[in-house]
């Protein structure tokens, strides 16, 4: 017989739906019933697409010996980290305070009350990797909870007292101003942490980190410092080269589980894709490199291909397993490039590292192994026809694989994620021409806005097959505000500004701490056993540093100072901490970034023929620190920077303005490229 998460949507939580453990999803159901037995809860946490959560599914929760001891003396409780990262920030911060490290799947027990008591992540089925196995774990807390009571509760007070305490930095100097040095002493401690072999920062496991290396492109824009550039490229080039990016088809995977980028673990989120997608493209606006546009092509082509419903909204994620191995569906031995490619199987080989013994459990993951330009030497070619003859040769292994089975792709789409996706192919479409990828973001913007916003206006965090479930968070606000002007500024349709700024003026309302910053969630959600402040950005932004990103563009937009101050106010709570730890903070670092550096305010009016050779040069180069607005003259705007702006002589005119004071107008595209170096 099923258990209760067969009412749910997630596909997450419907996986574990005929477990012989008796799971309950969050809510007051499971709740009650902890508190009517006088058992603790035992909190599991994963995700679709996380390998060790299936593994530990198939070890102890379809175990029946094990789900009878979890049945007969806890509460267990199911919850899906995507739908509910507010949980998953409360619980994963106790675990790491209790243990030192943090993962999933997350495993937590909690008095009735919801206050942990123990915890820690993947526990198997016997002792092995110097941890316990789990149903020593199951007797021994049951025992403490029978018989050691009083202790148990002393030691979750304590971690509840932390837990209250933790939503605010130390060193809180709310009133410092913004410190311009903050944004050398960070590049500084990047350049100082950088892995000048492989690129990227960190040993294995080494994980893509989007957002510092957008921060880095951003001090290069400002310094035009070689050591800087040299960090971006040697990271994008290693990671487009290795195994962590899907040769054939476009897209990253989650991380490395080596530090050369070579060993995947396979499961590819959204929220990489989104932002890997923009920073390449940043990188190629910056460099005209064409690899780096080659990247972004192909990445956000993989979304657009495998990972969007119908209607226009992003999917979640895809599994690392297929056929129950990790990472089967993009492995190849030698024998099957040869069937498929036939005289050309050797080349590719070469050129992608392909040999007998495989670089991946006896198979091959594909990586660039060498240039082509090295293969043309090697085969005596041109290089122009190698590189065709090898794109070829990547197209056809592509159809061969389209016919093995697929890893598990969880299709629920979420606010948040969405907002990334849709600001990458938003600004994609306008620097690339890609009017393909302009038609997919307006068509996810509407879908959003109309799937996963209530009558009042109010963001949903999850829909699924017609079902929206879950307030939205501050994350799905701030995202998708996000996404929704980097939509403006690609169609300069006002209906995306309208939106963005409605969503802001709730979220200011929702959120708001009075101390500064926000809280992850609304001031009407559910009371957990702490309001959840998370100010450090992880896979994804904080819901805090995107906050100040957007409401600082929304106040060069708009001049209304409260969305400025409330943005600086939440910088000034943080700043301490961006210089000692870079790369914990990088969306702050860029919201830093574009703060203190008088972001230009570009107003143009005018016929959409003349506009459009203006709109080419703000777009042609990476101007990381400007907004623009566009309107046809006469059209009323509800954009105030547009107000009182006038075209000279009947031509299309741009105004370049810092805190809405402009310089002299210009129509020609040379003049508004000066004043915009």
């Amino acid at each position: 017989m099923p258990n209760r998460l067969i009412q749910e949507t997630s596909p997450y939580l419907l996986e574990h739906a005929h477990n012989p453990v008796e799971w309950y999803p969050w809510g007051s159901a499971a709740l009650e019933k902890a508190r009517a037995e006088d058992k603790p809860i035992f909190l599991s946490i994963g995700y679709a697409a996380c390998h060790w959560c299936h593994v530990m599914a198939r070890e102890s929760f379809e175990d029946a010996a094990t789900a009878a001891l979890l049945n007969e003396s806890f509460v267990a409780i199911k919850v899906d980290r995507e739908e509910r990262p507010d949980l998953d920030s409360i619980y994963m911060n106790a675990v790491v305070a209790m243990t030192g490290q943090g993962g999933w799947p997350m495993s937590v027990f909690l008095t009735p009350e919801g206050v942990p008591f123990y915890g820690g992540t993947y526990f198997p089925d016997t002792r092995r990797h110097g941890l316990p196995a789990f149903r020593e774990v199951l007797l021994s807390l049951a025992q403490a909870w029978k018989n050691q009571r009083a202790e148990v509760l002393r030691g979750s007070a304590r971690l509840r007292q932390y837990l209250e305490a933790g939503d605010l930095p130390s060193n809180l100097k709310a009133d410092a101003p913004l410190d311009p040095n903050i944004l050398r002493e960070a590049t500084d401690k990047i350049y100082s942490q950088f892995d000048w072999e492989n690129g990227g920062w960190g040993d294995a496991p080494k994980f893509p980190q989007p957002m510092t290396i957008e921060f880095l492109i951003r001090r290069h824009v400002a310094t035009r410092d070689e050591l800087v550039l040299k960090m971006i490229t040697r990271t994008l080039d290693k990671m487009a080269r290795g195994g962590i990016y899907d040769q054939l088809g476009g897209g990253f995977h989650r991380y490395a589980t080596d530090a050369v980028w070579g060993t995947p673990h396979f499961e590819r989120m959204t929220y990489d894709n989104a932002q890997l997608a923009r920073v390449y493209l940043h990188a190629w606006q910056m460099t005209r490199h064409d690899s780096y546009r080659r990247t972004a092509e192909e990445t956000l082509d993989y979304v657009a291909r495998e990972m969007t419903h119908a209607r226009g909204g992003f999917f979640s994620s895809s599994d690392a397993d297929s056929e129950g191995h990790e990472g089967k569906f993009f492995v190849w031995t030698r024998d099957e490039i040869r069937a498929a490619l036939g005289d050309d199987a050797q080349m590719f080989m070469d050129a992608y590292g392909v040999t007998a013994q495989g670089n991946f459990e006896g198979k091959n993951i594909l990586q660039v192994a060498r240039d082509f330009d090295v293969i043309a030497a090697m085969y005596h070619r041109d290089k122009s026809k190698v590189e065709r003859r090898l794109d070829a040769a990547r197209r056809e292994l592509f159809i061969a694989r389209e016919q093995r089975v697929k890893p598990a792709r969880d299709e629920k789409v979420l606010t948040s994620w969405n907002g990334l996706m849709l600001a990458a192919f938003a600004e994609a479409a306008r620097a690339l021409g890609r009017d393909d990828y302009r038609a997919l973001a307006e068509r996810n913007a509407d879908f959003i806005l109309t799937e996963l916003r209530d009558n009042n206006g109010r963001l949903q965090r999850s829909w699924k097959d017609g079902t929206v479930r879950i307030d939205g968070f501050l994350e799905d606000y701030a995202n998708l505000i996000e996404g929704l002007l980097a939509l403006y500024q690609t169609t300069f349709d006002e209906r995306s500004f309208i939106a963005a700024r409605g969503l802001a003026d709730t979220m200011l309302e929702l959120f708001s701490d009075p101390r500064g910053g926000f809280y992850d969630t609304s001031r009407a959600a559910e009371k957990l056993v702490t309001r959840p402040k998370d100010v450090q950005d992880n896979a994804v932004p904080s819901g805090n540093a995107m906050a100040a990103t957007v409401l600082l563009k929304l106040g060069a937009y708009t001049g209304e100072r409260g969305y400025t101050e409330a943005a600086e106010r939440a910088l000034q709570l943080v700043q301490h901490a961006l210089a000692v730890a870079p790369t914990g903070f990088a969306q702050w670092l860029c919201a830093l970034d574009f703060a203190l550096g008088k972001p230009k305010e570009i107003a143009m009016v005018g016929d959409p023929q003349g506009a459009r050779e203006l709109l080419k040069v703000v777009s042609r180069e990476y101007h990381p620190n400007q907004v623009v607005a566009y309107a046809i003259e006469g059209d009323a705007s509800a954009i105030p920077l547009l107000h009182t702006r006038v075209s000279l002589k009947n031509r299309a005119t741009a105004y370049v303005c810092q805190s809405f004071t402009c310089q002299m107008p210009v129509t020609e595209p040379a003049d508004l490229a000066a004043l915009l170096r």
